[in-house]
Order: C-alpha cells, then sequence, then structure tokens
C-alpha cells in the first residue's frame, strides 16, 4: 500500500487518477478478450468501466459544469462528456473510459509542459533576500528589505544576496549576477558603483549605502513585470481562443447532422452505426491541441527570454519583434558604456581646484551620467559649497547657485541661450566636454570620456543578420563625438545635437513611411517619450532609468546591446513554433474527421489521433526552452 507521506514527498498525486483508471481499463479489456469471466458481464461489466472513467471524468465533469454556469455550452469539455456519455449509450465502454482517460494524459503532459516553461520565469522569484543586515550605531539589526530607508549602510556576507539596489562603500567585490541577468559570468564592481538587488556576493564581507527603496529596486521592477506577462495575449492567441468558441458547436452540429441526415439517404441506416461515427467526428475535432499548445508557445518564448536575460512584457511583443524591420538606438547607456570619466580641465584663468569644488556641488543635483562623472572627481576636494535654485535645462544642462555664484554648465547650446560668450576653438573638440560659465562669463570647459560597449558592434551585425534593413542612432550628445561612435560600430545613419523633442520628430519622421516598424532602444528618463512612440519600445534594465523600463515593452537586463538580436531570435523562434501547431492541428484533424465520417477510422483512432496531435504540439512548444539562442 502507498503510503500517504510517499504520494506527497514523489508528488504523484496529480497522476493516481490516471493510473488508476489505466489500470482498470487494461483489466477490463483483459477481461474483455483473454479470460472468460461468466460474471464479467451486463451491470458488472458497466459498473467496472463506470468505476474507471469517474477518477477522470470527474474532473472534466467539473469544468464542464463550471463552463456551463458560465454560459459557455460549448467548451471542449462538453465534447469530452457528450461522446463518452454516447460510448457508454452504444455499449462501447472502453472506447468511452478510453477518451476520457488519454485527455486527462494529455493536460498532465499539458501541465508537466506549462511547468518546466514557468520553471524559467519563477526562478526569478527565489532570489528575493528575506532580510537585510543593516549597519546602526556600529550595531546590525535584521531588517525586511521593505523596512530599509534610502540613505541606511547594510553589511552584505559572502554567499548572500543583496537586498536593494545601492552603492557599494567597499573597495570592491565579485558578484554573480545571473538571476538579474542571465549571464553566469561573475562582474567585479568597484567602491562608488552600483549593485542591485538579487545580485550574489561572491567576495568578502561589504558594505553598501542604498539609493533606492525595496519597490522602485530594479528586482521589484522586473518580478512585477514577470508576473504581469502573460496577460497580454498575442494576436494569435486572441484569435485561437475567438475561433475555438465558434469552431466547437459548429463541430457539435455537424456531429448532429452526421447522425440525422443519413437516415434520409441511406437504404440500410443504422443508429447506432451512425452515432459511432459522429462520436468519432465529436472526438478528433476537439480544439485541445490548438487552445493548449498556442498559449503554451508563447509562454515558453517568454521563459527562453527571461533565461536569456530579456523581459518581453506580454506575448504580444514576442509576435510585434517579428515585424521589425528598422532598429533605432541611444547612443549614451546603449551602444556606449555611459560610464563617464573626466579626462582633462581647462580653465579661462580661474583656479582650478576652486573651478572643480564649484561644477562637482552643481552637478551633484543632476542623475546625469556626466554629471555623475564630475561630481564623484570633485569628491576629493574638501572645501564645502552649497547649491541653490539648481534647474535642470532639458538637452543643454544645469543652471544653479554655489557659494554665491550663478553657474552655467552643459553645451556650447547652454551658453549661447543664455547669450555667454566663449572660446569658439572648443567646437572643433570630438570628444564630450562641458563647458561652463560663472556669473554669466566663460570660464572653462570638462573633458570627459565614455567608452564604447564591447558587444556593440557585434550587436549591429547580428541586428543586421536578423533581416533589419536600417539601424539609426540618435544622441543629445556632439555630432562629431555620434558620427564617431557610429561609423566604430557600423551603424547606417547617425545623428547627434539632439534634445528630447527632436528625437521624438526624427522617430516620427521614420515612421512616417508606412513600410517601418520601428524598435527603439534607449535607457535614459528623455528617452521614455520615444520608448512609448517606437512599435516596440526596448529598455536597458540593469543601469536604466525607471522611466525607461516602465514605458519599454522589451527590458533588457544585462545592458549588452547584442541581446537586441536575441530577442527578435526568440520572437521569430516562437513564431515558428506557433505556426508549425497550428498547421499539424488542423492538418491532421482534417485527415482523420474526413475517416471517421466515412466509417475508415475507430474511436480508438480518434483518441490517438487527437491526444497524439496535443501531445506532439506541447513537445514541440517546449523545444523553443532548450533552444540556444
Amino acid at each position: 500500500m502507498i503510503s500517504t507521506a510517499f504520494i506527497h514527498k514523489h508528488n504523484i498525486q496529480p497522476y493516481l487518477p490516471a493510473a488508476i483508471s489505466l489500470a482498470m481499463l487494461l483489466a477490463g479489456m483483459a477481461a474483455d478478450s483473454f479470460l472468460t469471466f461468466a460474471f464479467f458481464t451486463g451491470y458488472v461489466r458497466l459498473t467496472w468501466y463506470i468505476v474507471a472513467y469517474l477518477p477522470v471524468g470527474l474532473p472534466v465533469i467539473k469544468e464542464c459544469w463550471e463552463a456551463l454556469r458560465e454560459k459557455e455550452f460549448f467548451a471542449e469539455f462538453t465534447l469530452m462528456i457528450l461522446a463518452t456519455a454516447g460510448a457508454f449509450a452504444i455499449g462501447q465502454y472502453p472506447e468511452g473510459v478510453a477518451v476520457m482517460l488519454f485527455y486527462s494524459i494529455g493536460e498532465l503532459f499539458q501541465s508537466a509542459a506549462v511547468n518546466k516553461a514557468k520553471g524559467d520565469i519563477k526562478a526569478l522569484l527565489d532570489v528575493r533576500p528575506d532580510i537585510a543586515n543593516v549597519i546602526k550605531n556600529g550595531s546590525i539589526y535584521c531588517m525586511k528589505p521593505e523596512e530599509v530607508r534610502i540613505g541606511e549602510i547594510i553589511q552584505v556576507k559572502a554567499g548572500e544576496k543583496v537586498p536593494l539596489d545601492g552603492e557599494l562603500l567597499s573597495l570592491e567585490s565579485c558578484f554573480n549576477t545571473a538571476a538579474l541577468t542571465g549571464e553566469s559570468k561573475p562582474k567585479t564592481i568597484r567602491q562608488g558603483e552600483q549593485v542591485l538587488a538579487g545580485m550574489l556576493n561572491l567576495g568578502k564581507v561589504i558594505e553598501v549605502r542604498i539609493t533606492r527603496m525595496y519597490a522602485d529596486s530594479s528586482l521589484s521592477r522586473i518580478l512585477d513585470m514577470v508576473q504581469h506577462a502573460t496577460a497580454r495575449k498575442a494576436k494569435t492567441e486572441l484569435l485561437i481562443r475567438k475561433f475555438a468558441k465558434i469552431y466547437t458547436p459548429v463541430v457539435f452540429f455537424l456531429a448532429v447532422a452526421l447522425v440525422v441526415i443519413p437516415c434520409l439517404f441511406v437504404h440500410d441506416y443504422q443508429f447506432s452505426a451512425w452515432l459511432y461515427r459522429s462520436l468519432i467526428f465529436l472526438v478528433i475535432s476537439c480544439p485541445c491541441a490548438l487552445v493548449v499548445s498556442i498559449p503554451l508557445g508563447y509562454f515558453g518564448g517568454i521563459g527562453a527570454a527571461s533565461k536569456n536575460g530579456i523581459l518581453f512584457k506580454g506575448s504580444s511583443y514576442l509576435d510585434l519583434i517579428t515585424k521589425i524591420n528598422t532598429v533605432v538606438m541611444d547612443k549614451t547607456g546603449t551602444l556606449t558604456k555611459g560610464v563617464f570619466r573626466v579626462q582633462q580641465i581647462v580653465t579661462a584663468g580661474m583656479n582650478e581646484r576652486e573651478f572643480t569644488q564649484i561644477l562637482a556641488v552643481l552637478e551633484s543635483q543632476s542623475t546625469h551620467p556626466v554629471a555623475k562623472a564630475i561630481a564623484a572627481y570633485g569628491k576629493t576636494e574638501t572645501k564645502a559649497y552649497q547649491a541653490s535654485d539648481v534647474e535642470e535645462i532639458s538637452g543643454h544642462g544645469l543652471k544653479g547657485n554655489v557659494g554665491g555664484y550663478e553657474i552655467l554648465a552643459g553645451n556650447t547650446q547652454l551658453l549661447k541661450k543664455f547669450g555667454v560668450s566663449y572660446d569658439t576653438a572648443i567646437d572643433d573638440i570630438v570628444e564630450s566636454i562641458v563647458v561652463v560659465a560663472i556669473n554669466n562669463q566663460y570660464a572653462g570647459y570638462v573633458l570627459i570620456a565614455d567608452e564604447i560597449k564591447e558587444d556593440a558592434r557585434q550587436a549591429i551585425t547580428q541586428i543586421h543578420a536578423c533581416g533589419i534593413t536600417q539601424t539609426v542612432m540618435l544622441s543629445g550628445d556632439k555630432d562629431s563625438i555620434t558620427q564617431k561612435v557610429a561609423q566604430a560600430v557600423g551603424v547606417d545613419r547617425a545623428f547627434g545635437d539632439l534634445l528630447p523633442e527632436d528625437k521624438v520628430r526624427k522617430v516620427e519622421e521614420i515612421k512616417s513611411d508606412k513600410t517601418r516598424a520601428v524598435a527603439f532602444a534607449g535607457d535614459g528618463i528623455n528617452d521614455a517619450p520615444v520608448l512609448a512612440l517606437s512599435d516596440i519600445g526596448i529598455a536597458m534594465g540593469a543601469m536604466g532609468s525607471a522611466a525607461a523600463i516602465e514605458t519599454a515593452d522589451v527590458v533588457i537586463q544585462t545592458d549588452q546591446p547584442s541581446k537586441i538580436a536575441t530577442a527578435i531570435k526568440i520572437g521569430w523562434a516562437t513564431k515558428r513554433i506557433v505556426i508549425q501547431n497550428i498547421a499539424l492541428s488542423f492538418g491532421v484533424k482534417a485527415i482523420v474527421l474526413v475517416l471517421g465520417a466515412g466509417g475508415l477510422a475507430t474511436m480508438w483512432e480518434a483518441v490517438f489521433a487527437d491526444v497524439g496531435v496535443a501531445l506532439l504540439a506541447i513537445l514541440n512548444a517546449t523545444r523553443i526552452q532548450k533552444k540556444r539562442f
């Protein structure tokens, strides 16, 4: 006797009803065929097969009842019950049990496939740390991550997960970022750089200053997107569901017609024979394979993408990304690292140290990568200044008061806007510069350098290989720098010196050509309008702004532009699998329907054809999770 503990431990409970029905069906068929039990006839035989039917039949009857309560009279459950009840009515007991048994086995395979698909996505839920070790007054307190506030310092030991986003205070440590990015290669993060919730600390004990509340952390946003990903259905998926609602009643009335109409034309009409054909028709026409395998195909695509560090916010975007023929990208943070370093400071007569102090205090009020670089560079200075009336002028720079000085810091367009004359020789500098004016007088500039991402050129090559006919780069940076980066990575067209509204205008121009389906990839707050405007918005998620991630349709957790091509490949692989399943389901069913209506197929063939098609479709749908992209 199998114990209850054994059943729960090995999770075999879902398989018990099918196992019981199968054992009883085989025993009954053996009694019918090979043994001569005098008592196994009449009501005894009927009772045996009814008992064999109930373990697999009752759950379907319950589902049918729920559907009827919702006024869905022609669900696949109704077809199954009608077919099996009809088989019992004409004395085909084994066939009646077999129809429901194999339908249930198909459902078990479906559940296993769905659980496998969910596995890659649900794995993200396991990276949520339960506690945060907060350092207060030299003591460590264990708190829930939701209770920790911005600015507090936490300790993360080796082997522990980082519970919240923050800035690394220790010199450096090595982190496993696989849960967030899909990348198994450890990443070294140094003092002052950002660490994200969900990263696994592989080095020594570290301290992190919290920069975001848990609800705003990258991990929390990712989990929320994953949990809502399946809510947005693809058009194909919605179409199949609508089709099933029309198809099922049509099939039902055709089955009725197959019983009734022949009596008007067939000379030796036998009701039981034509009812049997009608039941075969009902079994083989069940839309289970379509209704199950198509959503599973899309779910598998979302799971495969998550495994590769890409989050689709719904299956509809898996469909839509296959229609893209133009990819537009931001430069900073998308094709370049967006990690700027101060290379040189040139002043127009002012003391360099004081110039750096004043500028660093102003730039510390901005979250722009260039501003962060200057603020970090100026941290080494000791003199304290206070910033006030700081105003960020979109696409230009900053304006504010520092230590009694009125400061302008940004591009040359900012100085022109406020009528400040400057040394025009700086217009010939190719690298990024921040030009500074103090009290409406040109005071100097800071030379800033950014690096192209390692996989940027490979990304453009792969994007073109995916059938994308045009790649475009847009940047607020100087046009000379933009063209230099574009040439280095192989982008088809590039535009620099753009304000956020200019980027929107450029994308609108591209979209005015109705043959163009546009994807835009970016990471900044100022990219949010363009992400919303494009057909597919792709956000760089690891370091991207909350606005960009919320607006985008697809989030790349690794910040690698080469993942854009991977996302397109996954979209195409999903589409191929869905089309294959539709063709397989319709093709096989059409053949066996004709054979059944003509009396050339038995109930057994109908059962195996229906369940076989469903299983093949399910297995085909799960292939995408094992593919390498």
